[in-house]
């Protein structure tokens, strides 16, 4: 009976591959969040300036505000205050792209991973290739 149980546990390789697959997981998830922070949006690009210029807006805009109206722009002024805070944060995506690259080629062979997946969630043709990834794998 001993000896039954003593075969259901993991070996020392099998743990290292689940250790491994954890850690190139978290590589390609950290990158791909990057990216997808970093995409451009459609229309006038906000900067800090006119953020803030928002914000004073609203403060102006709340001493005379009806209650939904006071509602909605404080909810505003909230969102705008978190965006104002995400300038402040700088991603080094040069660094989080080199981890990428390190991994990605075998985290997308085993997962299954298609060249057309990685360029449809962002990822640049440079990197992919940087990362062993061709369009027929």
């Amino acid at each position: 009976m001993a000896s039954l149980e003593k075969n259901k546990g993991m070996t020392n390789e099998h743990k290292d591959a689940l250790a491994v697959g954890r850690r190139e997981g978290r590589v390609v998830k950290d990158y791909l969040e990057a990216l997808r922070s970093n995409r451009g949006r459609p229309g006038r690009k906000r900067t800090p300036e006119s953020v803030a210029a928002r914000l004073a807006a609203i403060e102006t805009e709340l001493a005379v505000a009806d209650p939904v109206r006071e509602l909605h722009l404080v909810q505003e002024r909230l969102d705008l205050q978190r965006e104002l805070a995400s300038f402040e944060v700088k991603v080094d995506l040069a660094a989080i792209e080199q981890q990428f690259i390190a991994v990605a080629k075998g985290y997308g062979q085993r997962r299954g991973i298609t060249y057309s997946a990685w360029r449809e969630v962002g990822v640049a043709p440079t990197a992919l290739k940087s990362a062993g990834i061709r369009r027929a794998d």
